[in-house]
């Protein structure tokens, strides 16, 4: 990243109170925004006017955290730590991006530094909103508006993409707009799906001019051509909203009731600090306006398992080559972020059962404190049989169910949804779970095309694929871990294996920082290890493995800027050695961003990352070939992450969890004829006094 330090002096505020108290890793308070704003806005004249595109917590060092929290959980004297916070923010109207870092115990800006050209802060909802009023207002949009003759009274909408990236004049901060329309046979329906409606008119907005600089026209048919805006064919509405559906009379209520109360506890630290306490599971959440949710200090049963997981990246490209549909890939994160985007979730409807919400507080365009309620929801589910046996001799069956507790938060990304998930279980598991809906990213058509379906008459939707990257700060009993991956073999036919069946199981430790791959044929699998402590039992190293989904991976070339930019797209796993500040896959600024400085560049660093303080990513993902049943909205597409303890426990860690009874699940049955127990028949030998050995039959 190319920077410029700023010769502005770094000045102290006046009479604010220097006392902090907040927890090292929670969230900044509404005081502290307002506080580090304050310091900043002081830097310069009071006429200048500043646009803040993040006000968050400046993570303190990893060296610095891990003896408080050790301190913390032991009754150990806890170090002081200072608490400080990173602002990225511009001086409005201009090109000029900067970054600070404000330290609240002494009430000073440590530092302030001018970003380099071609560096661009993401969006933000005041922003997005003005872009918006900029394109419906200019005269030359309304002039190819009018071109298509819509029906009078019919309301056009503008959804702002990220200008993206191709290498052609996009040094500039821009954004690329579609334009859509609501159904004009009811234009003052708020909620008709304007998706339906594609026109084939596509501003370009300078966000430091303030204006519209151009206008695209896209392509409609089996080529690049475009042509001038014509006469609009209208096809029907296709709402997804439940007034405009002929709903189904013959489901049932479903109630999730917990009479007792949810087994969980929250507890508040300071204003903004949450711990939670399930089933030996012990970690913080955190939510920032980029990750969103961040999980920190994950423990079982008083034993380290993670230091810190949090959603680091995404990318979804298009498969359209054609301009302007070419630098189609949305980096949610980064562009704009997954705590910006938070919904704000609903009683009964985005969580069901016994329901615990937490809020957020972020900041707005001028600075000041922005609360966002009900940001994550906390509820456990039933996630059927946790393990069973039944003894076929006796009849005798011992079940237990599964608990597990969600950690949940859905961020709304124009027209698409994820639904973001922890889900953590009483074995010892940890799943990551991403389930996509929403509406696909639509435009006109006049023909078929086999980079994307028809989905409505007239409109297209493009294939596209979603890379996520997990990342992964581990703490296997410990700081100290490898990276080593497991593969099954079939052994060689020999005397000692004449028929074939044997295969055995090898490992393989990687020593330096690197991208991986699964290979299904081999079984592939990744483990994080803490080879200093055996498991009691085998004496093997503990560990977690890690069960990743195989995916697709980035099908532009690695020459094209979507390889460049999506450092992480390439490879299912990259590892790599711990440094403070690196903690998003794609760069830190993904905005029109040309890539080398995420994780492909720090992996090619090949440090050491054998026994010392690693960092896993954990990219999955799905191809995305649309087809109509995604339309007018898609059902969900689930993918998860799974962590599970390998010899970490010495036994089955849910073994202590109680029996499922009939009198505390309270199951009706709807049957009238009664199940009948039945044993199958068996033999059983028992030895005698003598030792001869007799069997008899047992029905």
């Amino acid at each position: 990243m190319s920077t410029e330090q700023l010769s502005l002096p770094l000045r102290s505020s006046v009479g604010l109170t220097n006392r902090v108290s907040s927890h090292p890793l929670s969230p900044l308070t509404a005081t502290e925004i307002t506080n580090a704003v304050h310091l900043v806005r002081a830097l310069y004249p009071t006429d200048t006017n500043l646009h803040y595109k993040v006000v968050t917590l400046h993570e303190p060092k990893k060296a610095d955290v891990v003896p408080y929290l050790d301190a913390e959980h032991h009754g150990g004297k806890k170090p002081t730590i200072e608490r400080r916070a990173f602002i990225a923010y511009y001086i409005r109207n201009t090109d000029q991006f900067h970054e600070a870092i404000v330290n609240f115990h002494r009430q000073r800006v440590e530092s302030n530094v001018r970003l380099g050209q071609g560096i661009h802060g993401p969006g933000d909802a005041e922003e997005i909103l003005l872009v918006e009023k900029i394109v419906s207002e200019d005269k030359s949009v309304q002039a190819e508006i009018a071109k298509l003759k819509l029906p009078e009274g019919t309301a056009v909408i503008t959804d702002p993409w990220i200008y993206g990236s191709d290498g052609v004049n996009d040094e500039e901060r821009m954004y690329q707009c579609f334009l859509y329309m609501r159904d004009p046979s009811n234009p003052s329906n708020l909620e008709s799906n304007h998706y339906a409606f594609p026109l084939t008119i596509s501003p370009v907005v300078d966000t430091v001019k303030s204006k519209v600089i151009r206008i695209d026209l896209l392509p409609t048919g089996i080529d690049h051509a475009v042509k001038e805006p014509q006469p609009f064919k209208l096809p029907p509405p296709n709402e997804y909203t439940p007034e405009h559906q002929d709903l189904r009379t013959d489901i049932k209520p479903l109630h999730v009731v917990q009479p007792e109360g949810a087994s969980f506890k929250v507890t508040e630290v300071g204003e903004t600090g949450r711990v939670l306490e399930w089933q030996k599971w012990f970690f913080r959440v955190g939510f920032n306006e980029r990750e969103g949710m961040v999980l920190y200090d994950v423990r079982y049963d008083d034993r380290d398992v993670f230091y810190r997981m949090a959603l680091s990246d995404m990318v979804i490209p298009y498969a359209d080559p054609r301009h302007p549909f070419h630098k189609k890939a949305a980096f949610d994160l980064g562009d704009v972020g997954a705590g910006v985007m938070a919904n704000n979730l609903k009683l009964g409807c985005d969580c069901l059962g016994s329901i615990h919400y937490l809020n957020a507080v972020l900041n707005t365009d001028k600075g000041e404190p922005w609360p966002m309620e009900n940001v994550v929801c906390i509820h456990e589910q039933d996630a059927g049989i946790g393990w069973k046996h039944t003894n076929y001799r006796t009849g005798t069956a011992a079940v237990v169910r599964s608990r597990e507790l969600v950690v949940q938060s859905i961020i709304t990304v124009a027209n698409y949804e994820y639904i973001m998930a922890f889900i953590f279980n009483q074995a010892g598991e940890i799943k990551y779970e991403v389930r996509a809906t929403g509406i696909v990213s639509t435009q006109p058509t006049d023909v078929e095309v086999p980079w994307g379906t028809i989905v409505h008459p007239g409109v297209l939707a493009a294939h596209h694929q979603h890379i996520f990257s997990l990342r992964i700060d581990p703490a296997i009993d410990g700081h100290n871990n490898r990276l080593i991956y497991e593969e099954a073999h079939p052994m060689p036919r020999s005397d000692f294996n004449p028929h074939g069946v044997g295969y055995t199981v090898s490992q393989t430790l990687v020593e330096q920082s690197t991208g991986l791959d699964l290979n299904i044929d081999h079984n592939r699998t990744f483990k994080i290890q803490n080879p200093s402590i055996k498991n009691p039992i085998n004496g093997k190293p503990v560990s977690y493995k890690i069960v990743a989904p195989t995916f697709q991976k980035m099908l532009a070339d690695t020459q094209s800027f979507h390889h460049r930019r999506a450092e992480f797209a390439d490879h299912n796993i990259y590892v790599t050695k711990y440094r403070d500040g690196e903690l998003y896959a794609g760069g830190k600024y993904t905005n029109q961003s040309r890539g080398g400085d995420g994780v492909r560049a720090w992996a090619d660093r090949r440090e050491n990352v054998t026994d010392t303080d690693l960092v896993v990513f954990v990219q999955f993902g799905l191809q995305h070939v649309t087809r109509v049943e995604d339309f007018p909205v898609m059902p969900c597409e689930i993918i998860q992450v799974a962590f599970k303890p390998v010899n970490f426990f010495a036994k089955n860690p849910a073994l202590d969890v109680p029996p499922s009874k009939q009198e505390s699940n309270q199951s009706t049955l709807l049957s009238e004829s009664e199940s009948e127990r039945h044993h199958q028949p068996s033999l059983e030998a028992k030895v005698g006094e003598k030792g001869q050995v007799c069997c008899s039959s047992k029905l």
